[in-house]
């Protein structure tokens, strides 16, 4: 897959686990852009250590799937990690 491809299967799987996720996560398409990217690279590694199927194809329903996997993994370590300096206490 070339590096647009890439770039694009990324943005367009972190946009797809930002609609999956409930509650509402900061960032805009940058972001998006980066933590898809992330999640993809981590599905893929997941993918091919797990599963024997690396990201190859662009039009593949399983690079899909692996790459929308570990965007949904990237968004909510990132809620985890985010989530909690965002919160006041209230004394």
């Amino acid at each position: 897959m070339s590096f647009l491809g890439f770039l694009l299967l990324g943005l367009i799987a972190g946009a797809i686990a930002k609609a999956i996720l409930p509650g509402k996560q900061g960032g805009g398409w940058i972001a998006t852009l980066v933590l898809g990217v992330l999640g993809a690279m981590l599905g893929g590694w997941l993918g091919s250590l797990l599963l024997d199927r690396p990201l190859t194809e662009f039009w593949d329903l399983g690079t899909w799937a692996l790459a929308i996997g570990g965007a949904i993994l990237v968004l909510l370590i990132y809620g985890l990690i985010v989530g909690r300096g965002s919160k006041s206490r209230a004394d």
